[in-house]
């Protein structure tokens, strides 16, 4: 059967963009749900601020991945978000059953931004010929999540002496 969505990038520039767009539907998915996860099990003095905050990294987390699923789609690739394929191919570290302190969530959260981040650098440079539109869709991704492990760390920071 032929494919039912064509693309206008030739057959390489659609294959790296592809593999890059379905590797970062699968690393915001799992970020989605770690920080889902993470939302119900927090607890400790700083439970209502760290509650609220995985609400907005959920939210990002979730429109970034429709926009990555739709770009793919845009360009002839079916994107993969099967819990299977996120278990096995996820960038991201994940995050401990149970009740969690406040402290070690925002611990596991800024390490799983920054292993996401990680990719998502990987995947600009990669689509940086092949597909300047996937690499732009990137880079505004980057961006906002860099800025939220910003606001992570920012918890937890303390002047230096």
């Amino acid at each position: 059967m032929p494919e039912p969505i064509t693309s206008t990038l030739d057959d390489e520039q659609q294959r790296i963009a592809g593999d890059a767009l379905r590797g970062t539907v699968v690393d915001l998915i799992d970020l989605s749900l770690i920080a889902k996860q993470a939302h119900w099990n927090v607890i400790g003095p700083s439970f209502r601020s760290v509650h609220l905050a995985l609400d907005e990294l959920v939210t990002a987390a979730r429109d970034f991945t429709d926009s990555v699923a739709e770009r793919a789609t845009a360009i002839g690739v079916g994107p993969d978000g099967r819990a299977r394929t996120v278990a096995e191919q996820s960038s991201a570290i994940g995050f401990n059953e149970g009740w969690q302190p406040d402290a070690a969530v925002i611990e596991a959260i800024v390490a799983n931004l920054a292993a996401v981040i990680a990719r998502l650098r990987e995947r600009i440079d990669a689509t940086d010929k092949a597909d300047p539109v996937t690499q732009d869709l990137f880079i505004g991704i980057s961006a906002r999540l860099e800025q939220l492990h910003w606001m992570w760390q920012a918890q937890v920071a303390t002047v230096p002496k």
